[in-house]
């Protein structure tokens, strides 16, 4: 990842957590730790306050309306993998619009399919056991793809490569134990 891509990175992580209230997160993260292939590990605060995640932006964007592709304007797009001491990771998504009113985010690694809910630009998995299920999925795929759907109705499919995702992951996990 660039220079100009990651401070991109930066900006957008605080627009992705917004919905968490740690000190942390309210933050820009300058403190990126490791970079393993197509994912970046970023630390943020001390002990307890502690956050660990693995980050990575599309290698693929495609906006549709109507079937027909369209120009549109979007914020940075990110999938996270967040830890934080004592907790199992958590995965999420920015997508970089508005999501529709009650619309899940289509996450598809390797034949696997998984809903994450969403809320505003960002979108969960709804359970602990879903986040096992598909941070099991990402370490043994080769690319996830999103596909949600804005408030002004473009679905979007974006395509993240995997490369980097296990070591990047098991690196965020280590130094949040």
């Amino acid at each position: 990842m660039n220079n100009s891509g990651l401070r991109g990175v930066l900006a957008a992580f605080i627009v992705a957590c917004s919905a968490v209230s740690t000190p942390a997160a309210a933050q820009v993260s300058t403190n990126r730790v490791a970079a393993e292939t197509d994912w970046s590990v970023f630390v943020e605060g001390t002990g307890n306050a502690r956050e660990c995640w693995a980050v990575s932006v599309p290698k693929n964007t495609v906006n549709t309306r109507g079937g027909k592709p369209v120009d549109v304007r979007r914020g940075q797009i990110l999938l996270f993998l967040t830890y934080r001491p004592g907790k199992p990771g958590e995965v999420s998504f920015a997508g970089g619009y508005p999501f529709a009113n009650g619309s899940t985010v289509k996450l598809e690694i390797g034949g696997k399919d998984f809903d994450l809910f969403t809320k505003g630009e960002n979108a969960w998995a709804g359970s602990a056991e879903d986040d096992r299920a598909i941070i099991a999925a990402m370490k043994a795929g080769a690319d996830a793809k999103l596909t949600a759907r804005s408030t002004r109705g473009t679905q979007t499919e974006d395509t993240f490569s995997l490369l980097g995702f296990t070591a990047a992951s098991e690196e965020a996990e280590t130094r949040c134990k």
